[in-house]
């Protein structure tokens, strides 16, 4: 990256880097509109009476946002703050932080961006095998991706580059699973092109086809699985022409992919939000999830594995039935789900949220039901965003506190998912941050000092400690005392200081580190590194990256984390709703006939991260894509206008049409709608969303399947 007073001037990919070699996407090569945006603040922000903002000194700010959180743990309790986000677009290091701050306010509850989309397939993992998996495109045989589309998405390394050798190599096939003909169903040999809400009969007819033609693993399920009896018994029922013709794809595509992917060497599969927004989402998840398990694509090369993990992030713990305190809501991986937060607020029951501590993230704008959610927090006593500009949520808060960009501070992401070999970089600062921000793990330090929550006496062990033995020791220590909770903090204090360039920030990952080592011995030895320690410094010390894990083939057993080692393949209540499928289900309406998904991943879509508009060169406006043959039916030309209305709203957007989108399908992109200087450009698709739009499970929302009805305004 080049700079020059503060611009980057020339954004290329590190060739050297360990995990992306290089590969950049497009939202990479123009941050230079999230990092020199117009709209960043760069001084604390106090609302007034009046409902204007006036700035005000950091040690001000500090002090009453301390005492206002005390005010509230004091009279509600700490389980009354919610903590929401901790971590924008995958730079998680300042969330670390987070941990401490509510620890020591007695509060738990968190949610953020996962619990509105993956936290489905996480409690289908833990029923599974307790763990989570990676698919190895690199060398299955069949890729199988559902509801995704990875030329936009991307979501594993190098995906295009990827997916263009995998249409190269005519050993080698490509499944798609998807309503619209993305450009990664270009690629495939076997587009599934189903009806918006039916992957999962399009899913059961795979499985049933793959029972039914006799191309089950029956050696893998035997020596591996239990609970295979009541799935195969069930799949070998199902009528799959019935199922084919409920989901619009042909009988013979599918029974010609089930083929394929049943006698195939190795099968990678992938889902992603295109299911998880959508109907029946936990059930698809489980459903996908069989495909690989029936056909034992599962530890060996080109399938699916458990992995090591840094920082374990999406693991749901099976032990413990957390539930919200007011709807009662399951919280898989222990995540409030986003849907369900404005319910827990706007009640009078006692036990509902009174404060939000909002961090890198824009709920007002990228959760469900944005009016609902703007009610939810004006009803709140108190609201508290930590973000880089002042965002739609922000304009919302009690208190805005500035922090430093990614590029200004130490970061990383704890998104290691990979297979076999798991890799992790912390990056350094590229400029000085800008004057009057701060880093996030900074500003939770300053009000754990100023709610006086760890003494001077406390941590005086950790500072006297000479070596890295003594250290070791008194940290050891320091987690079996009352410190344990504010770890992070404990060590931002006292290793923090001392370690290199001014990567205070990274102190946490010194019992990161130590963890990975006790947890995963041989996969770490096996990546070069001695013990915690010396992965520790690797990380410090590697500026393009370090291999973190090297697991073998034989860990993805060793990582299954159920009693008897086994893959648990009936999960009862999904085999139940499965059963379901037999019978007629329709979402849409002679009201709203379409199927909307609100918020499509495009080429120039960054979630809420990228304000400035001017960083878009394509679909500017954010434009409603229409199918031509419903573009002819109501009157709509290219460059014209439509209403856009559903159960919750209604809004007016350009019109784009094109032939990927199937009759009585329509998609607004994501990340569209933003105030940028006093400018909103595109449409923001969730003042068009239900928060009660959600699967029953987990509580994921809908935002992929919402019906609604299309008007003209003009041509």
């Amino acid at each position: 990256m080049l700079t020059e007073d503060r611009l980057f001037k020339r954004i290329r990919g590190d060739k050297d880097h360990v995990g992306s070699a290089g590969y950049t996407c497009n939202k990479a090569l123009r941050l230079d509109h999230y990092q020199n945006a117009a709209d960043r603040l760069t001084s604390p922000l106090r609302r007034k009476e009046n409902g204007e903002f006036e700035e005000i000194s950091w040690d001000t700010a500090i002090a009453e946002i301390a005492g206002r959180l005390t005010e509230v743990r004091d009279k509600y309790s700490g389980e009354s703050i919610l903590f929401y986000g901790g971590g924008g677009q995958g730079n998680h290091l300042g969330g670390a932080y987070s941990a401490s701050l509510l620890r020591g306010l007695g509060a738990w509850h968190r949610s953020n961006a996962l619990a509105q989309e993956k936290t489905g397939e996480f409690w289908v993992d833990a029923q599974l095998y307790n763990g989570h998996t990676a698919p190895d495109f690199e060398h299955a045989e069949v890729s199988v991706f559902v509801g995704k589309n990875p030329w936009q998405s991307h979501g594993f390394p190098r995906a295009r580059v990827v997916l263009k050798e995998i249409e190269r190599d005519p050993a080698r096939s490509l499944v798609v699973i998807d309503p619209v003909r993305t450009e990664t169903a270009d690629l495939a040999d076997f587009h599934l092109q189903v009806k918006p809400g039916t992957d999962a009969w399009c899913l059961t007819a795979l499985l049933a086809g793959i029972v039914q033609e006799g191309l089950v693993d029956q050696a893998f399920l035997a020596e591996h699985t239990t609970g295979s009896a009541a799935v195969l018994e069930q799949l070998a029922h199902v009528k799959i022409a019935d199922y084919a013709l409920r989901c619009g794809v042909d009988e013979e595509l599918i029974i010609s992919a089930a083929r394929r992917i049943g006698t195939a060497s190795s099968v990678s599969i992938l889902e992603d939000l295109g299911v998880q927004q959508a109907p029946q989402s936990t059930l698809v998840s489980y459903l996908d999830k069989l495909l690989w398990a029936l056909t034992g694509n599962f530890a060996k090369q080109g399938t699916v594995n458990l992995h090591s993990w840094l920082v374990p992030v999406a693991k749901h713990d099976t032990r413990r039935d957390l539930r919200t305190p007011v709807t009662g809501s399951a919280m898989f991986a222990n995540l409030v789900p986003c849907n369900v937060i404005p319910d827990e607020i706007l009640t009078d029951h006692p036990k509902r949220f009174r404060a939000m501590i909002i961090e890198s993230a824009n709920p007002v704008h990228s959760l469900a039901d944005s009016p609902r959610m703007r009610e939810a927090l004006d009803a709140l006593d108190f609201v508290v965003v930590i973000d880089v500009a002042m965002t739609e949520t922000a304009k919302h808060a009690d208190y805005v506190l500035p922090a430093a960009s990614q590029f200004e501070k130490w970061e990383a992401t704890f998104f290691n998912l990979e297979f076999p070999r798991n890799t992790f970089h912390l990056r350094p600062p590229v400029v000085d941050p800008l004057p009057g921000t701060l880093s996030e793990p900074e500003i939770y330090a300053r009000l754990i000092r100023a709610l006086g929550l760890v003494t001077a006496e406390d941590l005086a062990p950790l500072h006297e400690a000479e070596s890295q033995q003594a250290f070791a020791q008194a940290m050891m220590g320091a987690l079996s005392s009352k410190l344990a909770p504010l770890a992070p903090f404990v060590l931002y204090e006292t290793l923090g200081p001392k370690l290199p360039n001014g990567a205070r920030s990274a102190a946490v990952l010194w019992l990161a580190a130590h963890k990975c080592a006790m947890t995963y011995p041989e996969a770490v030895k096996r990546a070069g590194h001695a013990d915690g320690e010396a992965l520790f410094e690797a990380i410090l010390n590697s500026p393009s990256g370090i291999t973190l894990t090297l697991d073998d083939y034989a860990d993805t057993w060793r990582y299954v984390g159920t009693e008897d080692g086994r893959i648990h393949l009936a999960i009862p209540s999904l085999l139940d709703e499965m059963r379901t499928l037999d019978s007629a289900q329709v979402w849409t309406s002679d009201e709203f006939p379409f199927v909307l998904s609100a918020g499509e991943r495009r080429s120039f879509t960054a979630n809420t991260i990228m304000r400035d508009p001017t960083w878009r060169r394509r679909d500017t406006r954010g434009a409603l894509r229409i199918s031509p043959q419903d573009a002819e039916a109501l009157g709509l030309q290219d460059e014209g206008t439509a209403l856009v209305t559903t159960k919750r709203g209604s809004v007016a957007a350009a019109v784009e049409i094109n032939d990927r989108m199937q009759p009585g399908h329509v998609a607004l992109p994501n990340g569209l709608g933003l105030s940028y200087q006093s400018e909103l450009t595109g449409t923001a698709p969730n003042e068009l969303t239900d928060s009660n739009w959600r699967d029953p499970i987990a509580g994921t929302p809908w935002h992929k399947h919402v019906p609604a009805k299309i008007e003209r305004l003009t041509a």
